[in-house]
């Protein structure tokens, strides 16, 4: 199940008065990802989470954070990240009580890959974006993935067509090659999935509920924020991933993070 955003029209108006709309079983929902937050840090220690800094991450960091979980918190910054990502990464860092660990991408790699190829690579074939993933967010995420046991994401079912299937555990990497590269970053690795079940309006329910701190790019539209060059608003009628990557064919719109091998 795919969810459409709500008009430009109201392009004054803030993410939490337009989409906070919690579901009837909310209150059900909001305790299964409470349980399976604390079964994280004591069942599947190492783990850790993955934040993009989007809606759903922060409404998990902030769940971690008020249960007083020891869960630490990594993020990728691949260097062509918006400023207003980078300006809530910073605030992240100074006010959360879990630990935030930032992962960037190796120089040297970024520096190759721009001289091959160019700054714009990205919009000239699906191979040369997706290279330009594997620099920027695969190799990190392997580095980040190292020792952990599981990882948690803000993946829900209702975020795509790809998604629709998203369990709340996802145990099928752990049997896989026990070798963790930036190919296979999350091979042998549990993926835990707590929002799997929320809708959109769950979401900012509890980002306005709590007065969660998030990406200000999501009162201009930007639903699924990821680098700026592969990153715009949608339009009414759009799905909810449309903006990303908007030149690709929708079956091709991963970067490999969540892509099994």
């Amino acid at each position: 199940m795919t969810t459409s955003f709500l008009s430009p029209r109201h392009a004054q108006s803030k993410a939490t008065d337009l989409q906070a709309k919690a579901s009837p079983n909310f209150a059900a929902k909001l305790a299964e990802t409470q349980e399976l937050l604390q079964r994280a840090a004591n069942e599947f220690a190492p783990v850790t989470q993955a934040s993009s800094l989007g809606a759903e991450d922060v409404v998990i960091t902030h769940l971690i954070n008020a249960l007083q979980l020891d869960i630490p918190v990594f993020v990728l910054e691949t260097g062509a990240l918006h400023t207003e990502t980078l300006s809530l990464l910073e605030r992240t860092q100074a006010h959360s009580r879990a630990p935030i660990v930032v992962y960037r991408p190796a120089h040297e790699s970024v520096m190759q890959f721009v001289r091959q190829n160019g700054q714009d690579a990205m919009y000239q074939s699906i191979a040369l974006r997706k290279a330009c993933c594997g620099v920027r967010k695969m190799e990190p995420l392997a580095r980040a993935l190292i020792g952990q046991r599981a990882w948690i994401t803000g993946l829900r079912q209702e975020q795509s067509s790809a998604r629709a299937e998203v369990p709340l555990i996802d145990d099928s990497e752990v049997q896989a090659a026990p070798q963790i590269t930036p190919a296979s970053p999350s091979a042998g690795v549990c993926k835990l999935n707590p929002l799997a079940r929320w809708t959109w309006g769950d979401v900012w329910h509890y980002i306005a509920e709590h007065k969660v701190d998030y990406n200000p790019l999501h009162d201009q539209f930007f639903p699924s924020i990821g680098c700026a060059p592969c990153t715009r608003a949608i339009s009414l009628g759009e799905e909810f991933r449309a903006g990303r990557w908007w030149w690709e064919d929708e079956a091709a719109k991963e970067c490999g993070l969540h892509v099994k091998p």
